[in-house]
């Protein structure tokens, strides 16, 4: 896996680096290489999913290429201190059965390393409510709805 943008931002770390550029790259033919950079019994959790190992996460990165059109991160800001850090981004896609424009979540991930820079937790960060559901079809319109209830 290489990086997608060369001029992304990049951590001194060299582990975190690597993570980095594999994250920007990610395409289906990596997700058997997952096992590079997270930890056997590695713990993933997401809005959606909450799984345990490397299979498993992998299954989480392929049923998102199957659901999804063309899915990529573009990671924007990098904080790294010891054996974690925090990672900013922009996921953009399209969906395949709704609407055929390009979406963008905004959204963060915590991952902890061990000592050889493997992820053994990567937690994900963003608001399904906002990024997701208030624009798909009929859901997104009860959502907008909600949310200016409870705003008023």
């Amino acid at each position: 896996m290489t990086s997608a943008d060369p001029a992304a931002p990049r951590s001194s770390d060299p582990r975190v680096a690597r993570i980095v550029e594999a994250f920007e790259a990610l395409t289906p033919a990596d997700l058997p290489r997952l096992g590079d950079f997270y930890a056997p019994d590695a713990a993933f959790k997401d809005p959606f999913n909450a799984v345990r190992g490397v299979p498993a996460i992998q299954q989480v990165f392929a049923h998102m290429y199957v659901a999804l059109e063309a899915p990529r991160f573009v990671v924007l800001d990098v904080i790294a201190q010891g054996d974690q850090c925090v990672l900013t981004w922009d996921f953009n896609f399209r969906f395949r059965r709704f609407s055929r424009e390009w979406q963008t979540v905004h959204g963060a991930s915590h991952l902890k390393l061990n000592a050889i820079g493997l992820i053994t937790l990567h937690r994900d960060y963003w608001d399904a409510a906002e990024e997701l559901y208030e624009k798909l079809p009929g859901v997104g319109a009860l959502m907008r709805w909600l949310k200016r209830r409870a705003n008023s």
